[in-house]
């Protein structure tokens, strides 16, 4: 797995858990938003809900966090981590988020038993099968640090990736206009496609 400079190995293990789960549309957060379209008055013509704008926040527990009913490691594979809503007044959030793209809260709990204070913001480009988040290193300075997160299961990335994520990011590249990396990695697509659990993520941390 590629470590991404700034980032605790626990921390990006849980950003990859939960990119796998966004990819995936038979994930927990998958059908969550699914549900959340679907139980919607306006659901998106072309019956893909990832066209519409919606915030996903993706919760980082203490490694030594326990719960009631479920353990860490199967909370973190199935995705329970993550929460998802729609957005309905794009002046709310803080990007400019072409169509396709999705606004991401990451918060990190701040202790054990503790509660959660913000770590990143930033945008998942589904059709690319990635995160870009801004770190925030300072709160009080307005210090961030920009990384981009690539899918663990995806190894070759087309060399232009970049520059397709810029284009769109800058509205010269449409959603649709994407090259579909995120097809090798949901299940909805892809049938014989696996996604690894938290157990394996981890330890691909650790190599």
């Amino acid at each position: 797995m590629i470590r991404t400079l700034g980032i605790a190995r626990y921390d990006q293990s849980v950003l990859n858990m939960g990119l796998i789960n966004l990819c995936n549309q038979e994930s927990y957060v998958g059908q969550s938003l699914r549900r959340l379209d679907d139980s919607g008055d306006d659901a998106m013509p072309s019956g893909d809900p990832w066209r519409r704008l919606h915030q996903f926040t993706l919760h980082i527990p203490h490694p030594d966090q326990e719960y009631d009913g479920v353990t860490l490691a199967t909370g973190l594979t199935l995705g329970y981590n993550i929460e998802v809503k729609t957005i309905a007044d794009r002046s709310d959030i803080p990007y400019k988020i072409p169509e396709g793209g999705q606004f991401v809260v990451v918060m990190r709990q701040k202790g054990l038993d503790a509660g959660f204070a913000i770590a990143a913001t930033g945008i998942f480009i589904r059709p690319l099968a990635l995160l870009r988040l801004d770190l925030i290193m300072d709160l009080t300075t307005a210090e961030y640090q920009s990384i981009v997160v690539k899918h663990p299961v995806i190894r070759d990335y087309p060399s232009n990736w970049e520059d397709k994520l810029n284009q769109f990011l800058d509205q010269t590249l449409t959603y649709t206009g994407l090259p579909n990396l995120v097809g090798h990695v949901d299940q909805t697509l892809n049938p014989d496609y696996r996604p690894p659990g938290w157990d394996e993520v981890d330890r691909a941390s650790k190599g």
